[in-house]
This record gives C-alpha cells, structure tokens and sequence, in this order.
C-alpha cells in the first residue's frame, strides 16, 4: 500500500509499528522526502493537513483540540478530521468561523498551541461516539503518553456534557489493542452488550494465542480481518488452523472486516445482538 493511503487508513498519523504492517520502509521514506508524510520523532508520523488545525488555531487565537490534537500527538485514529478541531476560551468573541471545528472551552490550565494528551483523550471522550473515542484513548495509552490510572482520575472529575461518554472511555480504555480496527470493534461490541477485552489469552492445547476481541465469560471470539493486516500464505495457513481449534474447543468465532467495522458499524452491531440473542434463549431452554 502507498504510504500515505496507509498513514490515511490510520487516521492520519501513526507509530513505524502499525505504519509498516501496512506499507514498506522504502515508501515510507520516499513519502517523507517528498514532503508528503511528517516524521514526528520516536519512530511517529502524521500526514501535512494537520498543520492547517496549527494555522487556524494561530489564526482565531485558540489551540488545536479533539481529533486534531489526537493527530499533531501522532495516535492512530478511526479516520482523520474532515476539518480542523480548534477550542477557543470560553469568554472569547470568535464567532463566524469558517472551515473548522470550533469548541468553546476552559483552557486556563493548557499550554501552547495544542492541548495536552490528557485532556485530548477527554474531549474526544466527550463528543465522539464511543467507538471512536475508545480509539482514540487506547492509541494514547498504547503509546505511552496517557497512563490508565491518571484518565480515570480526570475522567471521575468531569462535569457537564459528555461526563459520562468520558468515564465510560475510561472505564473501557486499553494499551492493548493493536490499532484503531480492533478498537472501534471492541466499541461496538461494548455497545450491543457483550463484555469483552482485546487480546485476552486463550490456551488451545500447548499453544496460547491473543484473538483482537473476547468475551471470556461467553466463550466469543471476534476478530477483525483485513487483508492488509492478515496478508500472505503463512498467515491465512496460521489463522484458518486458529479459528478451527478455536471451535474444536467450545469457542464461537466471528469475523469482521475492517470496511464493515468503520462504514457499516449498525452491521456488525446486529450481528452481535442476534447471536447474544440466541444465546440467551439457549440458555433459558437449558
């Protein structure tokens, strides 16, 4: 895959280590040199539109914010911002802004031009659907920049619109989940009421895997495919075993792609509540 349509994929910035499972170093080297992709230091990168958050937050007076900050951090995002998030103070007179995102909030405690990863992860918390915003939250984590404990802490405090969508990100939120794919998956299998956990171990035999999502308690595996992630000969030799003795052994097994999880999520989310469904009305004839 090109480059930059893998930097897009992932939301418009991402880690070498996701970056390079879709794409290969000689590309992604002849992306910077053409000033198509930023490296941002300690192996991240991000794509040039999120300089225009920087230009319009310069321009208004206010700091990048929500998806945009996510991106200038340089997480994997579900996709990348259609415009510019800037938030201005909440006393500000901006008004008639054009071509971005505008949000008006309490800013005394931030500093420069973009906002914290901390409060980042919370005000995508606040406004994006869960899914999305788990995403998020989990990309701050995976890379280090928000610990677990601290997002609950500043989630407990939260006031107002969006307090609960943030406590419940950071209820949810894990480092484990390899990329924004996986994320948004667990997301929508959260919302249909499955209680699951990314990569949570599974001993088949003598041999212990880590399936993307599961719901130990259910005995449900969900996986989400993609040819970019699960490509070649070995790995569908690797994955066609996996699922099978997953089944040998008493686990369901289901499968999403990445085009059904990120455009047609209301598909997957009733896949999941009918077999929940039929579950239940196992066991209730049991």
């Amino acid at each position: 895959m090109d480059a930059v349509e893998a930097l897009e994929v992932l939301g418009g910035a991402a880690g070498s280590r996701n970056l390079l499972r879709l794409t290969t170093a000689r590309k992604l080297r002849t992306a910077i040199s053409r000033g198509r992709i930023i490296r941002l230091g300690r192996g991240r990168f991000r794509l040039p539109d999120a300089d225009r958050a920087l230009a319009k937050a310069i321009e208004i007076g206010g700091m990048v914010s929500h998806l945009s900050a996510a991106q200038l951090h340089g997480w994997e995002l579900p996709f990348p911002p259609t415009l510019p998030w800037v938030s201005v103070p909440r006393n500000a007179k901006t008004r008639g802004v054009r071509g971005c995102q505008l949000k008006w909030a309490e800013l005394s405690e931030e500093r420069g031009l973009v906002t914290s990863p901390l409060r980042t992860v919370i005000d995508c918390a606040r406004v994006l659907p869960f899914p999305a915003a788990l995403a998020v939250a989990d990309s701050a984590l995976r890379h280090g920049d928000v610990d677990a404990e601290t997002l609950v802490r500043a989630a407990a405090v939260v006031r107002g619109k969006g307090a609960a969508g943030a406590r419940r990100v950071a209820e949810h939120a894990s480092p484990l989940a390899a990329n924004p794919f996986e994320s948004v998956l667990r997301g929508v299998a959260i919302d249909a009421g499955l209680e699951v956990r990314p990569q949570s171990p599974i001993s088949l035999g003598s041999v212990t895997i880590h399936p993307d999502v599961v719901d130990r308690g259910r005995r449900l595996v969900i996986e989400a495919e993609s040819w970019e992630w699960h490509s070649g000969k070995e790995a569908f030799q690797r994955d066609c075993r996996r699922y099978t003795m997953l089944v040998v052994c008493g686990w369901a097994v289901l499968r999403f792609t990445w085009w059904q999880v990120m455009h047609d999520p209301d598909f997957v989310r009733s896949c999941l509540l009918t077999w929940l469904e039929r579950q239940e009305e196992q066991e209730d004839a049991a």
